[in-house]
């Protein structure tokens, strides 16, 4: 075969020796002769598809052939010639003791490498453990680094076989003095390697099972280096006119929305609103106050006490007037539920007080701990758990008392699927029970005709305008009923079902940014936030023919969320009219943004002014081009 311009090099770094006694301490000389790759390199086992090895001579592989690495040594260079034009340069290193005398230049030929193939005779254990232990935590990390295929081939037959080497990893009968088939491998795996065993150097197992590896990984690197070559066939086509690059529009800011804040309301509800609370409690034995609690929630997050407070009002009408009938002694009473309370404040609504007594003395010792778990949502089960464990001291009692709290939130007395805690749990939102409804309820707003109830412990508790309203210093706290100007019935009822429920689910844009103006109104930031969210994801999914035709004025609803303070709302809706401005460039309205905000809308438009100016050269071009070929014709 005439040999041509080579156009393409491999390079292939070879560690270890075959033969048993050479891998340590001893420099092999020539025995790269008659070793593994020299024997694949100067076989020709598909015709035409190799070259001889190059000698001194140009002749066939000889040992003038090998030289001596120019950086390193220890290393010993050949050469080949394969698939036609490409070289294959092999820098071998039978001995690894000589890799210690200079590491630098080791990791120099090493860096050249573009495969890795590592050798060993399965007969010399000694050297395999030297390699293991020492040689291959220092390969390892340079390996990671280059992404440089491996080979590990195992060469020899174990003593004690005569056929092919035992690949059973319950075969031990050669372990002292030979290399298992299970050591091999995971040596392989740690260095991530293609794992090889040759019994021989034959033509079977050089040519074509070693050598159709080391084959692919060579066709693999020659396809990676002909990736990284710049194509000249291409160079010709510089000339042709190219369409501008698009950008991507700009991202549109997030809107962002604060926790919820629904249990720790209700908490300070019962710990500071002893203002609207309608339900006291006393010790059975002594007749001493216990604390202050409000039917409102104690109805919505337990039947118990709905049944005990309400009595004929509830659904269901109980026996007696204590709702705990299977329990032997009553944990709960009620007394004097008629009386009204003569110790409210001045100015405060006079109602009714219920008066509760506590005949359990577990009940006596945790109430405090039991309505805290009540009021945030009767879910925390463990939190009541470990502060009733630190009051009562005693893990019986606790036990106790947990089946107490159960059975108030029990839906039918005495039912299994009651007393664990997880079916016992209610909704973090349990208020939404007395939504709108007129139990319990000690409030009226009058919206647009329409008669909406409501609870002043909730609407306190939940919102500061509310709480400031139903003070005594304004008329609203003495009159039960409460007329709202302003809002629309639909928008004044939304703004409560987020008050009982901490949830707000607008029907539309419109219906979404009344509701925000409401929020702001009565300064519930979170609900605003909401509102927004709401806003930008309505907007964001109608697709552009939808924003094209449709009747909402994005302006105006910029210019809404300004004036009632929804800063996210008005930066996103500024990014929103940036991104589609060849919509809502060509509306009348656009003219009625601020000089400031179209400064701003100029500045993020897409696309941009000069990819809409480069696009215009280009379709210019391409005409001149066209009519340029049609007058040539």
């Amino acid at each position: 075969m005439p040999r041509g311009e080579v156009t393409m090099s491999i390079h292939i770094v070879a560690l270890g020796s075959e033969r048993p006694g050479l891998g340590l301490g001893e420099e092999g000389g020539g025995q790269t002769q008659g070793g593994l790759l020299w024997s694949y390199l100067g076989r020709s086992a598909v015709a035409g598809a190799r070259e001889p090895l190059e000698g001194a001579d140009g002749g066939m592989l000889n040992s003038t052939a090998a030289t001596r690495h120019p950086l390193n040594p220890a290393f010993v260079e050949y050469q080949a010639r394969m698939f036609g034009d490409v070289r294959v340069v092999v820098h071998d290193c039978p001995s690894w003791d000589l890799l210690d005398r200079d590491w630098v230049a080791t990791r120099a030929v090493l860096e050249q490498a573009d495969i890795l193939v590592i050798k060993y005779s399965v007969n010399d254990k000694l050297t395999f453990q030297q390699v293991r232990d020492t040689y291959s935590p220092r390969i390892r990390p340079l390996l990671r680094h280059w992404a440089v295929p491996v080979i590990v081939a195992a060469v020899g037959a174990r003593l004690n076989e005569e056929g092919p080497p035992c690949t059973c990893p319950l075969c031990a009968s050669d372990w002292s003095s030979c290399v298992p088939h299970s050591e091999g491998l995971q040596l392989s795996r740690d260095l991530g390697a293609t794992y090889l065993e040759l019994p021989s150097l034959n033509d079977f197992f050089v040519g074509r099972y070693f050598g159709g590896v080391l084959e692919y990984f060579m066709v693999q690197c020659l396809k990676q280096k002909a990736k990284e070559r710049p194509d000249k066939r291409r160079s010709h086509k510089a000339s042709d006119l190219r369409p501008p690059q698009l950008e991507q529009p700009a991202r549109l800011p997030a809107v962002r929305v604060e926790e919820s804040h629904f249990a720790q309301d209700m908490q300070w509800l019962l710990e500071r609103g002893v203002q609207f609370a309608d339900v006291a409690f006393y010790a059975g034995d002594s007749g001493k106050e216990l604390g202050w609690a409000h039917a409102a929630v104690l109805c919505a997050v337990s039947p118990y006490f709905r049944q005990l407070l309400l009595g004929g009002k509830a659904r269901e009408r109980p026996v007696s007037r204590c709702a705990c009938r299977e329990a032997s002694q009553s944990l709960l009473s009620t007394w004097d539920g008629g009386m009204d309370d003569p110790t409210r404040p001045d100015g405060h609504l006079s109602g009714r007080l219920s008066r509760l007594v506590v005949k359990d003395p577990l009940l006596c010792v945790c109430l405090w701990e039991m309505l805290r778990f009540l009021y945030r949502g009767a879910s925390e089960w463990k939190q009541l758990q470990d502060a009733a464990g630190e009051k009562l001291k005693n893990s019986l009692a606790v036990a106790e008392l947990m089946d107490r709290v159960r059975s108030f939130l029990a839906r039918e007395k005495g039912s299994r699927d009651t007393l664990t805690p997880r079916s016992s749990q209610q909704s973090p939102h349990y208020l939404g029970n007395l939504f709108n409804s007129p139990l319990c309820s000690d409030v009226i707003f009058m919206v647009q005709g329409s008669v909406l109830p409501a609870h002043r412990a909730v609407l306190v508790a939940r919102c500061d305008v509310m709480a400031a309203m139903f003070s005594g210093k304004y008329a609203e706290a003495r009159s039960r009923v409460v007329p709202i100007h302003g809002v629309s019935s639909d928008t004044f009822l939304s703004f409560l079902e987020y008050l009982y429920t901490d949830t707000c689910c607008p029907a539309s844009v419109l219906q979404a940014m009344a509701v925000l103006v409401c929020a702001e109104m009565y300064q519930v930031k979170r609900l605003q936030h909401l509102c927004e969210v709401c806003v930008c994801a309505y907007l964001q999914s109608m697709p552009s023919r939808e924003l094209a035709s449709t009747g909402i004025s994005v302006v105006r609803l910029l210019r809404r969320a300004k004036c009632h303070n929804a800063d996210q709302l008005y930066v996103w809706l500024l990014h929103f009219i940036a991104n589609n401005y060849l919509i809502f460039s060509h509306k009348p309205d656009f003219l009625e943004l601020s000089e400031e905000e179209r400064e701003q809308v100029e500045r993020l438009r897409w696309p941009s002014r000069g990819y809409l100016q480069e696009l215009s050269e280009y379709q210019l071009r391409r005409r001149q081009l066209r009519k340029s070929r049609c007058s040539v014709m």
